[in-house]
């Protein structure tokens, strides 16, 4: 089954094949997730097997949603596609707009709602193999250290929400509204 997400096309939203968006660098919908304990955040490293970033580390999930699918339930079903999570409470922590290059011939250009969660201690994660191949607690200054000195170890949209939109996601997580800040 082909993937449709949400691409522009000559300014219009439409449904488009999720390889074929990032083939053509077009500006698409998606979805990343900030699961927090404290001030540890959870990383998982991609599965080899992804088509881009293989092995590499990243946020804790994101993905992009199908045509016709709100960003929040999006969030949630490829929280316990990716890595068995369920029960969490999801709250919106702002937005962003990136593009890189995630491969070769591959463009991520995403116009991102960003989530966190905060989970306790002893949170049940199972990942899904085909899309995870570890999962790692790591605080965020840790984070920050290492993603400076070993950049090509991480996501660029990782490394891009570090630098321009972590704010956002800190925002949320002490109770205000990025929208209103």
């Amino acid at each position: 089954m082909r993937e449709m997400v949400p691409a522009w096309v000559d300014g219009t939203l439409t449904p488009v094949e999720k390889l074929e968006v990032h083939r053509r660098g077009l500006k698409h919908l998606a979805i990343s997730i900030f699961v927090m304990n404290g001030d540890k955040t959870l990383l998982q490293r991609r599965a080899l097997g992804k088509y881009h970033t293989p092995g590499l580390w990243t946020n804790t999930c994101c993905t992009h949603p199908r045509w016709g699918e709100p960003a929040l339930d999006c969030a949630t079903r490829r929280l316990e596609e990716e890595l068995g999570i369920t029960g969490l409470t999801l709250r919106r922590a702002g937005g962003i707009e990136y593009r890189a290059e995630v491969g070769p011939d591959l463009i991520e250009h995403e116009v991102v709602d960003l989530f966190v969660a905060q989970a306790s201690e002893g949170l049940f994660i199972e990942p899904n193999p085909d899309e995870v191949m570890e999962t790692a607690w790591v605080s965020l200054p840790d984070l920050t250290r290492r993603v400076q000195a070993e950049p090509s170890r991480y996501t660029p949209w990782l490394r891009i929400y570090l630098a321009e939109g972590w704010g956002k996601v800190a925002e949320t997580l002490q109770g205000r509204d990025p929208a209103h800040v």
